[in-house]
């Protein structure tokens, strides 16, 4: 997944507020591929890129 200038990069716990959803549940869409996450840092933090978030929510 490449990140563009202007993607807005948001936390795991940004991206549950907008969904309504439990942190595991969006950690099992990213293993499943429902909806991947970007890695960040040694210890492989999850980012998600807002637009992604706001896509799936239209659907």
């Amino acid at each position: 997944m490449t990140i563009k200038k202007n993607d807005e990069i948001i936390t795991l716990s940004e991206a549950c507020e907008l969904l309504h959803c439990h942190p595991n549940t969006l950690r099992k869409w990213d293993n499943k591929g429902v909806l991947k996450a970007i890695r960040f840092g040694v210890r492989g933090d999850r980012r998600y890129k807002k637009n992604n978030i706001l896509n799936l929510l239209k659907k």
